[in-house]
């Protein structure tokens, strides 16, 4: 019987990441390693590399993905918080060669733990709902942790484009609408309208990671759970974290309408919000007086993103139910939004 790599890549291609990996003095010097591949990433391929005993994870985009500065951004980024207290998978060593394996990577450390990318709480968490606050800690945690660096001292000046980050927000999006919108969406006019005319007065540029969500952190393994890592750093940059924090707890809080069905399946069983938001303002420093601003463009935002793909579904006539569900998702975040927006006539300060 004939065993079947579980990877790409060809014989030719391992043997120039063998001489690689020996020029970088990895541990099993001459030895061809052995790569599986590995589940997560949403961008890019995980695999789990292994050598003389010695396991790193390969993190790299798909070849012909046009990804080759995004990964090179994200060892620059991952070597500039190592020495942070951020959980992260610590950067073992980057390739920006694209002649080794076609495009460039990176070897980072293994990270022990468990994530909710596939959706869904795992047990013991589905069947006991009060294990789940150290879940909702660990997340706010992340965002905080992420928040606090000093971004300038580790070498991130130029790494994003903190000035006029409000400013651009709304811009930026209703063009990115314009490109695919096919239908009305409720509320869409209303609360562009707010965020238009109620930006921040003061905010404080942070790190962003820009995607920060349940599926985006690593959990230990430990019940109940901490924070073992935050991952999937590709849409990292200089904004307001604030809007992360966002992100991440839009389901949780005001929602400005009583007719939701997404809210109580990640919040049951959570701390509440003010408990969150507590949580985050001890460990990062910030205020988050005016959370409810960015709850307002954290749907708003989603909501946009999310109509790309269900006009994609709709246009195309794709038979993809995960996809198709996107269409109600959007008019449920957007009413959201615009009722919270709604609430605030006066903005923020």
């Amino acid at each position: 019987m004939t065993n079947t790599p579980t990877h790409p890549f060809t014989p030719q291609e391992l043997q120039r990441l063998t001489v690689w990996m020996d020029s970088v003095d990895r541990p099993g010097k001459g030895e061809t390693p052995e790569l599986t591949k590995i589940s997560g990433g949403s961008q890019n391929e995980l695999y789990l590399v292994d050598r003389g005993g010695d396991r790193t994870v390969m993190r790299i985009p798909p070849r012909d993905s046009g990804r080759a500065d995004g990964i090179k951004r994200e060892m620059t980024f991952l070597a500039a918080i190592a020495g942070t207290n951020v959980p992260h998978g610590d950067l073992v060593v980057g390739c920006p060669d694209p002649d080794v394996l076609g495009i460039p990577f990176y070897l980072m450390k293994q990270i022990i733990g468990w994530s909710m990318a596939s959706g869904g709480w795992p047990e013991p968490y589905a069947s006991d709902p009060s294990l789940r606050p150290s879940l909702g800690y660990a997340l706010v945690e992340g965002a905080a942790k992420l928040a606090a660096v000093d971004w300038k001292a580790v070498g991130l000046e130029g790494f994003g484009r903190p000035d006029n980050f409000h400013e651009r927000q709304v811009g930026r999006w209703t063009s990115f609408l314009d490109g695919y919108k096919f239908r009305e969406i409720p509320g869409l006019d209303e609360t562009t309208a707010w965020l238009d005319n109620n930006k921040p007065r003061a905010w404080e540029p942070g790190i962003m990671h820009g995607d920060y969500q349940f599926a985006n952190i690593m959990f230990t393994n430990d019940v109940p759970a901490g924070l073992a890592a935050v991952v999937d750093w590709e849409m990292t940059t200089i904004g307001d974290p604030l809007l992360d924090l966002a992100w991440a707890l839009r389901d949780w809080g005001p929602t400005g309408d009583a007719d939701n069905t997404n809210i109580k399946k990640t919040t049951e069983g959570q701390a509440s919000l003010e408990e969150l938001l507590a949580h985050y303002e001890k460990l990062s420093g910030r205020s988050t007086a005016d959370f409810n601003y960015y709850l307002v463009l954290a749907r708003w935002k989603l909501a946009i993103v999310l109509e790309m793909s269900y006009a994609r579904v709709v246009r195309e006539k794709l038979d993809n139910p995960s996809l198709a569900g996107f269409g109600p998702l959007v008019l449920e975040l957007m009413s959201q939004a615009a009722g919270l927006a709604a609430t605030m006539p006066n903005g923020v300060k």
